[in-house]
């Protein structure tokens, strides 16, 4: 039996929108310019500290206790809003429900920050049965360290050859490469397939209805 563990944001969920209404929203407050939403599909994916970070004018020079106040508005702003725009992909709560009656394991690991990653699962996807869902915490390394995917492994007593971590960014792809597990890329996520392929994916799926598929991969 396989186990499929979730990355949320690009992958599960299209936040796009929130997320960058919410920097945006701290940008201004500050007097820095706002980016077009579709720059945050290159700024997230590294955890918020390393988001907002992206986010700031390469111009301005900062001092980490400023920085550090940025972030901690824009997290509180985000943690405010970040189920107001956001949605799950088109077929992804089905093929969630799929997998979940044919009895694989699911679980959700995400560098969002570790509430606010709770509490969207329980908000979008209150209907399934994750068996782990983490985000990021102070005592594991980000993605794509592999500890906490290891941690959650050795929790739900899971083995690697039984493991397929899905995501839609080369972090995700490299999460699953040092934990030494199957890789599958979301073409429709935040980064496309290009990324996927050149970080070295063993799967690229281009639907969310593909995913049961990968269930009888050897």
């Amino acid at each position: 039996m396989k186990a499929f563990f979730f990355d949320l944001d690009g992958t599960l969920l299209n936040s796009l929108a929130d997320i960058g209404g919410a920097c945006n929203a701290i940008l201004e407050k500050y007097g820095y310019p706002a980016h077009p939403l579709s720059s945050y599909k290159q700024f997230v994916g590294n955890g918020f500290g390393k988001l907002v970070r992206s986010t700031l004018p390469a111009d301005v020079k900062l001092d980490e206790q400023t920085i550090a106040q940025i972030e901690k508005e824009a997290r509180h702003y985000y943690g405010q809003h970040m189920c107001e725009h956001s949605r799950p992909y088109d077929g992804v709560i089905a093929a969630l429900e799929n997998l979940q009656a044919a009895g694989h394991p699911l679980a959700v690991l995400s560098n969002k920050p570790d509430e606010h990653t709770l509490e969207i699962v329980r908000h979008y996807f209150s209907g399934i049965p994750f068996a782990l869902v983490r985000g990021a915490r102070k005592d594991a390394p980000l993605k794509p360290h592999p500890r906490a995917l290891l941690d959650m492994m050795e929790s739900m007593h899971i083995s690697v050859p039984q493991t397929l971590y899905v995501g839609d960014s080369d972090v995700d792809v490299l999460t699953a490469h040092n934990a030494g597990v199957v890789s599958v890329g979301v073409a429709w996520g935040f980064r496309g397939a290009e990324e996927l392929r050149s970080a070295g994916a063993d799967h690229i799926i281009d639907t969310p209805s593909q995913l049961p598929t990968l269930a009888d991969e050897k």
